[in-house]
């Protein structure tokens, strides 16, 4: 992907997940790969809805500052993700509602934060990492998020967020729109006995669609 395109698209769609309250005030940050090594980035401090293609942060591959505002506190989080999955172009982090919730549940089950209950849910995200809660801007959070980035590329992070990878934005983002939806629907059927989809049929769906 170009820079320029990058930076349209990244400005666009933030403005998107903003505008429909997936991330609020200046929470949330967005990144992409571009092909020559570098990542165009979201500034420290930028609000998703009011983003400025000239503005974004290029950063290069130790995140190191190149051009545009510093970026995002979080930088860390997002290489630590593309070091371990090179599929990945994109990475969506938001302070989502419904995944935020879900994270902070008492009994949550760490191996399985939420159970394959949608067909899109496992198309889309797979299996869900879960890792402990960490203070924003907590440099060892790299590693945990190292430790299980290659086997997930959606990772939720407890008391803070989720963090998505895809192959391109336009993936990152409609996987993290379907895990804040998931988040809602397990929260509405939580104290209930839902059916979940079984064994064969979350084999069958990671067979054709995983990620």
């Amino acid at each position: 992907m170009s820079d320029t395109t990058a930076r349209e698209d990244i400005c666009k769609l933030g403005k998107s997940l903003f505008d429909r309250g997936f991330t609020v005030g200046s929470s949330g940050n967005i990144s992409v790969r571009l092909g020559d090594g570098n990542w165009i980035m979201t500034p420290t401090n930028s609000c998703l809805g009011r983003l400025d293609p000239a503005q974004l942060s290029l950063v290069d591959s130790r995140g190191n500052l190149l051009s545009g505002d510093a970026p995002t506190k979080e930088s860390f989080l997002h290489l630590a993700v593309y070091e371990k999955r090179e599929s990945a172009n994109a990475i969506v982090h938001l302070h989502s509602t419904h995944s935020v919730a879900v994270s902070i549940l008492p009994d949550i089950n760490p191996d399985e934060p939420i159970p394959p209950i949608t067909a899109y849910y496992v198309m889309k995200i797979g299996k869900l990492a879960l890792l402990p809660y960490y203070a924003p801007g907590d440099a060892t959070l790299a590693s945990a998020v190292r430790e299980v980035a290659g086997k997930h590329h959606a990772i939720l992070l407890a008391n803070h967020g989720p963090i998505v990878a895809g192959k391109s934005l336009e993936d990152a983002v409609y996987a993290s729109e379907e895990l804040e939806e998931t988040s809602k629907i397990f929260l509405m059927i939580k104290n209930q006995s839902p059916r979940i989809l079984n064994k064969d049929e979350v084999q069958n769906l990671t067979d054709r669609w995983a990620n």
